[in-house]
């Protein structure tokens, strides 16, 4: 897979991460340096780790299922993409109480793994259509890194206004890297 491809996906993945950033950053109060850390530190381990074990899942199947593995990977990242621009319309419930630290504790736990779920199902595509994992991995985890931190600033001085549009991009740009997919795959 190309590095653009790979870039477009770590920052439709990191969209949830974002979204959910920004909502951190505006509840907790005061917003330190040490939450800033702790938060990305945690969504960029889990988004680097849940894309490898999709992988691994993904790559044990893929001899039997060759035939048709560009309409699975199509099928799983217009899902998820679906999914997250059906969850910013109808709003999903993550917005935070703001009396909770969602950077510590199991908070941060279940932060972790509802923001990366999306990234497991696109190591579970990785593995399908037979790409390497390392590199689209740490490209994923560091992006949605950085985007965390930067999503825990804004959310200071943007207030919540871009949530939902966030969300919208990223599950727009997951399933037109899902067409993508299948266009490459019936071109050659």
């Amino acid at each position: 897979m190309d590095l653009l491809s790979i870039g477009a996906i770590a920052v439709a993945l990191a969209m949830d991460a974002f979204a959910v950033a920004i909502v951190a950053g505006l509840t907790v109060k005061p917003l330190t340096e040490r939450h800033v850390f702790r938060l990305a530190f945690h969504f960029g381990l889990f988004q680097f780790l849940m894309p490898i074990l999709g992988w691994a899942a993904g790559h044990a199947v893929q001899k039997h299922i060759a035939a048709y593995d560009h309409w699975i990977a199509f099928g799983l990242l217009g899902f998820i993409g679906g999914k997250m621009i059906w969850g910013s319309i109808r709003g999903d419930g993550r917005e935070q109480d703001p009396g909770n630290d969602p950077t510590s504790g199991w908070q941060l736990v279940l932060l972790s793994v509802a923001t990366s779920i999306d990234a497991l199902a696109v190591g579970l595509s990785l593995g399908l259509i037979g790409s390497s994992i390392l590199k689209p991995a740490l490209i994923i985890g560091v992006v949605a890194a950085a985007f965390t931190s930067l999503g825990m600033a804004l959310g200071r001085k943007i207030g919540s206004i871009w949530g939902k549009r966030v969300e919208i991009a990223g599950g727009l740009i997951l399933i037109c890297i899902g067409m993508k997919i299948v266009i490459d795959h019936l071109l050659h």
